[in-house]
């Protein structure tokens, strides 16, 4: 079985801080409705839905997270960056002859959107799957390794029986990190290409990928 390794996106291989600040501020002049979006992006990684709870009724959350998808192409896409070490990351994991793929709670179409408009080309790409939930894609796809910034990701790397990998970009820190179970955790994904390849050299690697 060839290697395939699951990433997160937000935070992970994205800096998604700064379109979707603009996203919640043009949501909030749209609707009338104040949002603090300084306050929404220090708490990436769950689903809209769970942040939008913060600042509208139960019954207008659906209607509201439509009409923020609605918006986010035009807004969000353009002002997000890489994050450090995302290219190499994926480069990585190819040139060892696997496949990467990317699993994220963010709406599918949009995450496709930022994927493309950097020119991160995975092999495969899974949205509206959160923390648990992730490990649905993790196990179809076969990815012995999930790399993700948030708690949520390591337990979803967890129930597919795939090695959490953590990098302290978002808004869980390395403590936190481990202790949600975490194996590795890296800085940053510049360090990804040289934890792989002593992962790939260590004992029992064939039988992992």
């Amino acid at each position: 079985m060839s290697l395939t390794i699951g990433f997160d996106l937000d935070m992970t291989l994205i800096d998604s801080r700064p379109g979707i600040h603009a996203c919640y501020l043009a949501l909030a002049e749209r609707t009338g409705t104040y949002i603090d979006a300084d306050l929404a992006v220090t708490r990436l990684g769950p689903p809209l839905a769970e942040e939008l709870v913060n600042w509208f009724p139960a019954e207008r959350i659906p209607a509201m997270a439509d009409l923020y998808r609605e918006m986010y192409p035009s807004i969000a896409v353009a002002a997000t960056p890489a994050m450090a070490g995302a290219r190499e990351a994926i480069e990585a994991v190819r040139a060892a002859g696997g496949r990467t793929m990317v699993v994220t709670a963010k709406y599918e179409p949009n995450a496709k959107l930022h994927l493309a408009h950097l020119g991160l080309e995975p092999d495969v790409v899974v949205g509206d799957l959160w923390a648990e939930q992730k490990a649905e894609a993790l196990r179809e796809y076969g990815a012995s390794v999930y790399v993700g910034d948030h708690v949520g990701d390591v337990r979803g790397a967890r129930a597919a029986g795939a090695l959490p990998v953590a990098v302290a970009t978002g808004p869980c820190d390395a403590e936190e990190l481990r202790a949600a179970g975490a194996d590795v955790v890296l800085d940053d994904l510049t360090a990804f290409p040289a934890w792989l390849a002593g992962y790939r050299e260590a004992p029992g690697a064939a039988e992992r990928a």
